[in-house]
């Protein structure tokens, strides 16, 4: 199965050492951010995910492991 490019950055910040979570409230995406990433996950969302239009970072950011699984 191929992975999408969302799924792939989502991956990548993760791995990484990215922290946000996101939170998913009736189709609502929204991230939540109270631990510190790494400075390498910062800089990869800040150059590959902050950029991105609203749709294509809601994409990414759904992918990321959500509050509900803290």
């Amino acid at each position: 199965m191929q992975k999408t490019r969302s799924k792939e950055l989502a991956e990548e910040y993760l791995r990484l050492g990215g922290k946000r979570l996101a939170k998913i409230d009736d189709n609502i995406v929204k991230i939540r951010h109270w631990d510190y990433d790494t400075p390498e996950a910062e800089a990869f969302w800040q150059k590959h995910i902050e950029p991105l239009d609203d749709k294509r970072r809601v994409e990414v950011e759904t992918h990321l492991p959500t509050i509900n699984d803290r």
